[in-house]
C-alpha cells in the first residue's frame, strides 16, 4: 500500500518515522521545497509542487496512492483544499494531521488578527519595537510602517519588500524559554507578532511575552476543508494507517 504524506512539518517527519519500515507499506513524503536543506524524513521523498488539483490527482493515480495524509503547516491553506479535491476525485481516503492551535491563558495580552495586513494595522497602537515571528513570507504587509523597528526571525533571509527599519535573526526552532526572555530583553521588544502555528517548538515566546506583560498580535489560521477528518498528533495518524492496513479498507486510486 502506498501512502503519501504532504509534509514539511515536525509532525509529518514524526509520522514518517512511525510508519517507516511497516511491512506492506510504501511511504512517500512530499515537501514544498521552500526551505533549503530541509530535515528529511525517512522513506521516499519528493520535493516541489504538484501543479494544483489536477496535478495532484494525476500523481495519486499514476503512483497508485491508497491513502493521503495532509500534514502540512497550518498556514499552508491552499494545499489542504487541493488535497481534499484531489482525494475526492481520485477516490483516495484523506486524513488531516493538524496540530492544535494555541489558546490564551491568564495574563496574556493577545490581540486577534485575521491576516498579516490586519496585524500591521494594529501595531502602531501597541508598540514601536516589534518582534516579528511570522517568517520571511508576507513581510510586505509591514513595509509601510516606517516609524516602527522590527526584529524579524526566519530560517532564511527575507527579500524585499520588507520594513525599512529591520534586523534579521536567522534561526530555526525549537526555542527555549530562557532564550526568548533574553531576546525580548536584549532587543527591548514591546510587542510580538506571531501566526497561530501551534505546537511546542515556538511556544516559549508566548510565555516570555506574558511574563514581560507584552501585547501579542496573533494571526488566525486560514480556513480548512470542513469535510476532512482531523487528528491532532502523529500517533493517531499512524494508527489510522495501521488500521487501514489491517482491515484492507484503503482502495487503490483509479
Amino acid at each position: 500500500m502506498h501512502v503519501l504524506i504532504l509534509g514539511g512539518t515536525t509532525e509529518a517527519r514524526r509520522l514518517a518515522e512511525l510508519l517507516h519500515g511497516t511491512p506492506g507499506l510504501r511511504l512517500t513524503s512530499s515537501l514544498a521545497g521552500r526551505v533549503a536543506s530541509p530535515r528529511l524524513p525517512p522513506g521516499e521523498v519528493r520535493v516541489g509542487g504538484f501543479g494544483g488539483v489536477e496535478g495532484l490527482t494525476a500523481w495519486l493515480r499514476e503512483h497508485g496512492v491508497a491513502a493521503l495524509i495532509d500534514a502540512t503547516h497550518p498556514f499552508a491553506g491552499t494545499i489542504s483544499f487541493n488535497a481534499a479535491q484531489a482525494a475526492a476525485t481520485a477516490h483516495v481516503p484523506l486524513l488531516a494531521l493538524r496540530r492544535p492551535g494555541w489558546a490564551p491563558v491568564q495574563g496574556d495580552r493577545w490581540h486577534d488578527a485575521g491576516s498579516l495586513d490586519e496585524a500591521a494595522r494594529l501595531l502602531p497602537a501597541l508598540g514601536r519595537r516589534v518582534f516579528l515571528t511570522t517568517g520571511r513570507m508576507g513581510l510586505a504587509a509591514f513595509a509601510d510602517l516606517a516609524d516602527l523597528w522590527f526584529l524579524v526571525r526566519s530560517v532564511h533571509a527575507p527579500g524585499p519588500p520588507h520594513p525599512l527599519q529591520m534586523e534579521v535573526l536567522l534561526d530555526r526552532g525549537p526555542f527555549t524559554l530562557d532564550g526568548e526572555r533574553e531576546l525580548l530583553r536584549r532587543h527591548r521588544i514591546d510587542v510580538v507578532v506571531t501566526k497561530d502555528s501551534g505546537g511546542a517548538a515556538t511556544a516559549p515566546k508566548l510565555t516570555a511575552a506574558r511574563e514581560a506583560g507584552l501585547p501579542v498580535v496573533v494571526v488566525r489560521r486560514p480556513p480548512v476543508p470542513e469535510s476532512v477528518p482531523v487528528v491532532p498528533d502523529p500517533g493517531q495518524a499512524a494508527r489510522w494507517v495501521d488500521e487501514g492496513l489491517d482491515l484492507h479498507v484503503f482502495p487503490r486510486a483509479d
